[in-house]
């Protein structure tokens, strides 16, 4: 979006909205045989890595839109390197959901600009393929959700487990009941965070349209920390290293859940635990060390980070879900699942199996069938991010109802279900 047109945003975006009742379901999108059109917003590191997948499984990038003039150039030549044909370049994502051909999205912008796009390439037809964490709050998920499931879009969220068979079968070992009362559930990640240092702010890098870069969130001077990658350790754009990283485990660990209790009785009742910035005294806002515990009432999920080391990491694993029975104990990550009996015996196990999320995806779109990180799944995931973050935001214990998504009377919490919008950039209403 050019940052001459900041101030037509809502003028424009509501052109976008009417287009939504016209286009409907996408007659395309239902030959079993044709090539996919898609656009990708933002293509800087996800994005490209998801939009080059789609590419191989089938799909061709018609318009590739981002603010940075040099990822344009350098990610969409690696886009045309890859389909045999340049895409269209665009800074104004809403080009592509006014264009007709296109029949789906792939966003991987940073979180705080997740909802937007989605919101409204569901109200111009288009199906989405969003990256983790579908939300940068519990109210914008909901939105996310209730909008797919109004204009019957397949939104794809990019929790890629859901799509790789070991991780499957593993799930079905644990509700198969073999592991016997499943009563404590464990997700962690140990990683190295290295320092980003304490940079000054400086002026804004030519080509980049940074007002709408910033978009929803607080008009801040441009500082290269809070700008590629490195946006996800503070509070205005990402959702800490739950939502980035423990996402994942964390999404295995309540599919877990999902197939022990029902995916209607997968969120808990109560999180406390423990979060800081134990090591570096850098510019990042998010904790490098965390302990969090979600109370379901029958089992425990714990929550465990390391961003200052890697050293004897859980279960022998830098990154995994760990289920505790009665009678054996799953440990599964991305090398494969074992299982360990009572007298530490070793059970089954299995080695990595593929997978391909953005093949999913089409195929989905082609069928209309929900896929394998649908949207409501997604969400699900993302609100156990949103919970912990909550937790560590007011340094203190939450009890939250699962079945109305609330916390009650206790307003400091209920507070943080939503955040304020830096107008125009404000959420389009489903």
């Amino acid at each position: 979006m050019k940052a001459q047109n900041r101030r037509t945003f809502l003028k424009t975006t509501g052109t976008v909205l009417a287009a939504g009742g016209v286009v409907g379901l996408n007659p395309a999108a239902l030959g079993a045989n044709d090539k996919i059109v898609l656009a990708l917003i933002g293509g800087n590191n996800q994005g490209r890595g998801v939009a080059l997948s789609a590419i191989k499984d089938g799909a061709e990038i018609k318009t590739f839109c981002d603010l940075d003039d040099a990822v344009l150039s350098k990610t969409g030549a690696d886009l045309a390197k890859a389909q045999g044909k340049d895409p269209i370049p665009e800074k104004d994502f809403r080009r592509g959901l006014e264009d007709k051909d296109i029949e789906g999205v792939i966003i991987a912008t940073p979180d705080h600009w997740h909802a937007i796009p989605t919101l409204l390439a569901c109200q111009a037809g288009k199906d989405v393929y969003i990256e983790k964490p579908l939300s940068h709050t519990i109210h914008e998920g909901q939105l996310m959700r209730d909008a797919a499931r109004k204009f019957n879009r397949v939104v794809q969220v990019g929790t890629q487990r859901r799509s790789t068979e070991h991780f499957r079968n593993a799930v079905e070992y644990v509700a198969s009941g073999k592991l016997g009362k499943v009563c404590l559930i464990k997700a962690w990640m140990c990683q190295v965070r290295g320092s980003i240092g304490n940079p000054p702010d400086s002026p804004v890098p030519p080509g980049v349209d940074y007002d709408t870069w910033l978009g929803p969130a607080p008009k801040r001077p441009f500082n290269r920390n809070r700008f590629h990658y490195n946006w996800r350790f503070f509070w205005d754009y990402g959702n800490t290293e739950l939502g980035n990283q423990g996402v994942h485990m964390l999404d295995v660990a309540l599919w877990g859940i999902q197939a022990l209790r029902g995916v209607e009785n997968c969120l808990p009742k109560q999180v406390s635990g423990s979060s800081g910035m134990y090591w570096l005294k850098d510019a990042k806002e998010v904790p490098d060390t965390q302990v969090m515990t979600y109370d379901y009432g029958d089992l425990a999920l714990v929550w465990e980070l390391r961003s200052f080391g890697d050293t004897l990491p859980l279960e022998g694993t830098a990154a995994g879900t760990a289920f505790y029975g009665t009678e054996a104990a799953l440990i599964v990550d991305g090398s494969g699942w074992k299982v360990h009996s009572k007298k530490g015996e070793p059970g089954p196990s299995a080695k990595a199996s593929g997978g391909s999320h953005t093949k999913n995806f089409l195929e989905c779109m082609k069928s209309r069938q929900r896929p394998n990180a649908d949207v409501e799944l997604g969400r699900l995931s993302t609100t156990l991010c949103h919970l912990g973050n909550i937790c560590t935001r007011l340094q203190r214990a939450v009890r939250f109802d699962p079945k109305t998504e609330s916390f009650g009377d206790d307003k400091e919490a209920t507070a943080l279900l939503t955040k304020e919008y830096r107008a125009p950039f404000t959420l389009p209403k489903v």
